[in-house]
This record gives C-alpha cells, structure tokens and sequence, in this order.
C-alpha cells in the first residue's frame, strides 16, 4: 500500500509526513489543528515569549489527559475484575 504524503503545520512550522491512510491523514490533520487551537490559547492568556514553551505546555497538557484517562480504565477494570471475581464465586458456591 502506497503512503500519502501529508504536510501539517504546528506553531507555524510545516511538518512533512506520510501516512498509511485517509483516515490517519484526517487524525493528523484534526490533531495539527487542536495543537494550534490550544497553542493560540495559552498565547492569548499567558504572557509567553517563546514558542517552545507553549509546545511544551500543550505537550503537557495532552500528557496529563492521556495519563487521567490511562489511571480511570486502570481503576474501572480493578473494580470490574473484582465484581466478575465476586460473581464467579458465587456461581460456584451454588453449583
């Protein structure tokens, strides 16, 4: 399969990339265009002089959801293994 060449721009900087298809190509165009959504952001409500730290503050900020979502499943399956855990013991008591 042939790759799609793709170029993406973040913080006005032009990034050429190739993809295996539409759909990652739409995925990293609609993510160039979140990034530079937030990197306006931080720019109009903090005073930042330097690019780099406003990539670095969304850097961050996408880290730390990924992270939150990453410990939510963690702690969600816990608790699901240990109702399943409870259930399978309670079928076998009966049986």
């Amino acid at each position: 399969m042939a790759k799609i060449k793709v170029n993406v721009v973040i913080a006005g900087r032009t990034y050429p990339l190739s993809v295996k298809d539409t759909n990652e190509e739409e995925g990293m165009r609609k993510a160039a265009k979140d990034i530079n959504e937030l990197i306006a952001k931080f720019e109009q409500n903090y005073a930042v002089a330097d690019k780099q730290d406003v990539l670095a503050m969304c850097a961050l900020q996408y880290a730390s959801k990924a992270e939150i979502v990453s410990l939510t499943n963690t702690k969600e399956n816990t608790e699901v293994l240990h109702k399943i855990n409870e259930l399978t013991k309670l079928l076998e008591d009966h049986l």
